[in-house]
């Protein structure tokens, strides 16, 4: 059928579009276009394209089809089709990853499977690197059918394209869950047509119809513009055939489904060897031309042809080019596929398995399809082509093949094999859901003994503790003895791990913690072993604390090279509060994270980081970890690590001084895991609610809410975390008059210490004793605690020196009380605490002293997000925009227009500046 001349009610959502590609120049945007079955999505996208090629815009377009979507990067592809010589420009291990998803030659698949969000920043490079050039639009029809892998990268695109001369328009179908639509991104609905607007298309294709029908038409139609062109062409066919068969276009049916019956119609009327060609176009995974023709070939069991077509294109069903067959409309292909037999479709599915010999998954996938029980032969070879879309890096379409496997297996353990393994890919991908329901159909299996302790596992791993369950935990330590006694120490070893977070999580008593700890000694793993050592720090740090430090002190940083027991050391200090080598251990993680473009456990590891860089005072990364690790929480798909990354963000906005906003996030928080009663959580809370009435000088309230930290009756008390607040507790004790009650808390820590000589106790101890120290007592204290080594703990030497400087001006000696104060608040004018420098400006004034006012550059500071100081560090470092793009995941594009803006706030005009400013030692450029 010819296409429209024009749109015909649709200016409203045609200026919108136009609007965003007019703006291209200026910046870029992403918006979801949504709608029904032949609402007119496509029309609009083509109209889109047509008005961005006029205005100078390079135009690349992809559509999702349907029986594309288990193709791992099939809309990817197709999308960057046209430029794919731009990937020689691209940084090796980014073009080695794309060429892997697409199953091009690279030697990267061979070696380890590409990362997604790899696959993603080289396909944001090569993007950015062709807006650069000529304005860039993106236009992808029918997003919900592209294959889950491409609408990862989409929506990872759509999110960075804000500072690049790109336009990203998706067309997503209404009613159909999608990834790239869950996105938060602009929506752009598009409803069915006005009565007037309709009329005037109906008058387009139904003018020779009488009155009453083309009413009848506008009410069917409900405004669809599809059903306005296509339901007269199914009544003047109805009229033709109802003297002989009696039949009326049926009103009982949905829109679409009658909009599916008008396409159907006409295939009656077609040659038998046209609806052969029809049935194999329907469920080919290309569209590829050549492929349709020999498929048809071996289902017809004759020699054909390209005119077998001819009459299929006369129907206005399709239409095809040199190389691909397009259908007129995906209804068309769903009208195919319902009107023929579920034999005749398994016979095309065959035909197709019998023309891909090239092709080992597509060709066992059509295979598969083919089959209405149960083949052994097809399940094994399902089984080892899994492997093919793993190395190309989509798990899910793995996901779906272990699935197939597993349905088309007669045995019953090895399905049950089957959906365990199936089951294990869906943990790496985050999907708690899937992991459930693949178990619950593995469980009605005969599992073998080690399957079901392999279960036991999986389902423990997305459910880390409930308060007091050391039942579960002992349980846990029984089948991880069975895994050990069976040889699998990796299983054992994921087991201790899952018992051990239910007691980090939440106290499950001394008993169960020393019963993990037994069990794990029992495993054959070298002395220091990564995960062995996290397993002790997280199950018992403080009983523990000697043989885990002891690893730690062996495990040498600059030897390891594998991210994952880098993460577990990191975890393993941070457990046992030994912050400068968690920090260092994760820093390194994240730093080998970035390179092999591993999002989902990177974000997990920045979130770690927070609270030990807050510790040692490197706010601004603590700052950018926090933001950083909960962005790719939602690239990556993770819940953006529960309700404990929302404590750890209200730690930092209350020691910054926003102790309202804190306190805000802490109560929403505690709402939204309401039931859980995690005492982690609930001491993470409390941590966050005392350095927000702190800050905000309610010193009474500060100190109620961290008493609760020291009390093993509160639900509230951990064993690890309230180390953290052992300073701050000293500090509102002594402001609130209740430096007595303190001082009892602080002599059992003291006590405690003996033992456990976790650095973040017994420097904050000193703290501690010095503030609460009588006045004949207090300077050897605080002498004694500024002559500690204090390099890496900037934010503790500065409170000490605050206190210090206050503890000399009470004595009335004021002039030897500058000189710490001075210090302390240059200190906390570079960390960014206000309200701490707030503070020690006013007792510098009391002093006598002339407080400074923070400069510019340092207001400059505080007033820069998260993500702009990231940028601001790593370009004083010396870093290329480039580089600096491709270590956060951002066009370098983007990254100029940061620095751009970053610049006159900081009141500097080069990286040499940038970097005398942030205290690291630049490269000097401009």
């Amino acid at each position: 059928m010819p296409e429209p001349v024009g749109l015909i009610g649709r200016d409203r959502e045609q200026r919108v579009l136009a609007d965003l590609i007019g703006s291209i120049e200026d910046e870029g945007a992403a918006i979801i276009v949504v709608g029904d079955p032949g609402i007119g999505k496509t029309s609009l996208l083509r109209a889109a394209a047509a008005h961005g090629k006029s205005a100078g815009a390079t135009v690349l377009s992809a559509a999702g089809v349907e029986a594309e979507a288990h193709l791992p990067f099939a809309g990817l592809h197709q999308l960057l089709r046209p430029v794919l010589t731009e990937t020689g420009q691209l940084p090796e291990p980014q073009r080695d990853a794309l060429h892997a998803a697409f199953g091009m030659h690279s030697s990267y698949a061979a070696e380890r499977t590409p990362e997604l969000f790899m696959i993603a920043l080289a396909t944001l490079n090569m993007l950015t690197d062709v807006a650069s050039r000529q304005p860039l639009l993106i236009a992808v029809d029918d997003v919900q059918w592209l294959d889950q892998p491409t609408q990862d990268v989409l929506g990872f695109i759509a999110r960075r394209i804000g500072s690049d001369p790109c336009v990203l328009i998706g067309v997503v179908r209404a009613g159909h869950d999608s990834v790239f639509a869950a996105t938060d991104l602009p929506q752009l609905n598009l409803d069915r047509l006005a009565e007037q607007d309709a009329r005037t298309l109906l008058d387009r294709h139904a003018a020779d119809l009488r009155y009453a029908d083309r009413e009848r038409i506008l009410r069917e139609a409900a405004g669809n513009p599809l059903a306005l062109t296509e339901l007269p062409l199914a009544l003047r066919s109805a009229s033709r055939l109802a003297a002989e068969h009696g039949e009326q276009p049926p009103h009982s049916l949905q829109l679409t489904a009658r909009l599916e019956r008008a396409f159907a119609a006409r295939l009656d009327d077609l040659p038998p060897l046209c609806r052969d060609a029809l049935l194999i176009a329907a469920v080919d995974d290309t569209g590829d031309l050549g492929e349709i023709i020999a498929g048809t070939a071996t289902l017809a069991g004759q020699d054909v042809h390209v005119a077998a077509l001819e009459a299929a294109v006369a129907a206005g069903l399709v239409r095809f080019d040199a190389l691909h067959a397009h259908f007129r409309h995906p209804l068309v292909r769903a009208a195919i596929i319902g009107k023929e037999s579920v034999a005749r479709k398994q016979a095309a599915h065959a035909a197709l398995a019998e023309v891909l010999t090239g092709e080992p998954y597509r060709r066992v996938w059509h295979r598969a399809q083919s089959i209405g029980g149960q083949d052994d032969e097809v399940a094994d070879e399902m089984e080892r082509a899994h492997t093919i879309p793993l190395r190309r890096g989509s798990v899910s379409e793995v996901i779906w093949a272990l699935e197939r496997s597993a349905e088309l297996s007669t045995d019953s353990a090895t399905r049950g094999r089957r959906l365990m393994l199936a089951a294990e890919h869906a943990f790496g991908l985050g999907r708690a859901d899937l992991v459930d329901q693949l178990l619950d159909r593995a469980g009605r299996t005969s599992l073998s003994r080690l399957d079901q302790v392999r279960m036991q596992w999986l389902r423990e791993i997305f459910h880390d503790g409930v308060p007091g369950d050391a039942d579960h935990v002992f349980a846990l330590c029984e089948s991880a003895q069975e895994a050990i006694d069976a040889g699998d120490s990796a299983l054992a070893l994921n087991l201790l791990q899952a018992a051990g977070l239910r007691c980090w999580w939440a106290d499950t008593g001394p008993a169960a913690r020393v019963r993990v700890c037994e069990v794990a000694r029992r495993i054959d793993r070298p002395p220091g072993d990564a995960q062995l050592t996290a397993i002790f720090s997280i199950a018992d740090p403080l009983g523990e604390y000697r043989t885990v430090a002891e690893s730690l002190a062996r495990a040498r940083l600059e030897d390891i090279t594998d991210p994952a027991a880098l993460w577990l050391y990191g975890m393993a200090a941070a457990a046992v509060a030994d912050p400068v080598r968690s920090v260092d251990f994760l820093g390194r993680a994240e730093t080998v994270l970035r390179q092999q473009g591993r999002l989902g456990l990177l974000s997990q590891v920045l979130t770690m980081s927070v609270i030990d860089s807050m510790e040692i005072g490197d706010w601004e990364h603590a700052w950018a970890a926090s933001e950083e690790g909960r962005r790719l929480a939602v690239d990556t798909g993770q819940a953006i690590w529960d309700a404990g990354s929302q404590a750890l963000y209200a730690m930092l906005l209350a020691l910054r001084g926003d102790h309202e906003q804190a306190l805000a996030i802490v109560d929403e928080t505690e709402r939204s895991a309401a039931g859980r009663r995690l005492s982690n959580l609930l001491a993470c809370g409390q941590l966050a609610r005392g350095f927000a009435h702190l800050s905000a000088g309610r010193h009474a309230d500060a100190y109620h809410a961290l008493r609760q930290l020291f009390d093993p009756d509160d639900p509230a008390f951990h064993v690890h975390e309230r180390f953290h607040g052992v300073s701050f507790l000293a500090e509102a004790a002594v402001r609130a008059g209740l430096a007595d009650e303190a001082r009892e808390l602080i002599a059992d820590l003291e006590a405690e210490a003996v033992t456990v000589q976790s650095p973040i106790l017994v420097r904050q101890l000193t703290y501690a004793r010095a503030v609460l120290a009588s006045d004949d007592a207090a300077e050897e204290a605080f002498l004694a605690a500024l002559g500690a080594d204090l390099t890496r703990w900037p934010w503790l030497r500065a409170r000490l020196e605050l206190a210090f400087g206050q503890w000399l001006r009470r004595q009335r000696r004021v002039a030897e009380a500058r000189r710490p104060l001075h210090s302390a608040q240059l200190t906390f004018d570079l960390i960014g605490a206000r309200s701490w420098a707030e503070a020690t400006r006013i007792e510098l004034r009391a002093a006598g002293g002339r407080a400074q006012s923070a400069t510019r550059q340092t207001t400059g500071l505080a007033s820069l997000t998260a993500q702009e100081l990231q940028i601001a560090r790593l370009a004083a470092e010396g870093l290329s925009n480039k580089e600096i793009g491709e270590r956060l995941y951002l066009s370098h594009r983007t990254v100029g227009s940061h620095l751009y803006r970053i610049f006159p706030k900081l009141d500097v005009s080069t990286r040499a500046q940038l970097a005398a400013l942030l205290g690291v030692q630049g490269s000097g450029g401009s």
